[in-house]
């Protein structure tokens, strides 16, 4: 379980949480095509934390957000109402 704070970058390291993804015809391939190994579809979901005021200078995470982002493939951004 992840740990939720109301402050910003109350963890520096992202967190990591990995969902199966069903799927209907998966079972049907393999039977059909009988594969030598079964890897079901996983997606993996990164939290970030967020970029503050004064981010390009070095304030908040700097550098360490973006090696985050850029070892992601998509971005999704949440945002507070």
């Amino acid at each position: 379980l992840a740990a939720a704070e109301n402050y910003p970058f109350c963890t520096l390291d992202p967190n990591v949480a990995k969902v199966p993804v069903p799927d209907d015809r998966f079972e049907h391939l393999v039977n059909v095509y009988k594969p030598k190994s079964v890897v079901p579809a996983v997606l993996t979901v990164t939290d970030i934390a967020g970029l503050i005021r004064g981010a390009s200078t070095g304030a908040g995470l700097g550098n360490a957000f973006l090696s985050h982002i850029s070892a992601v493939d998509a971005i999704f951004h949440v945002v507070r109402a």
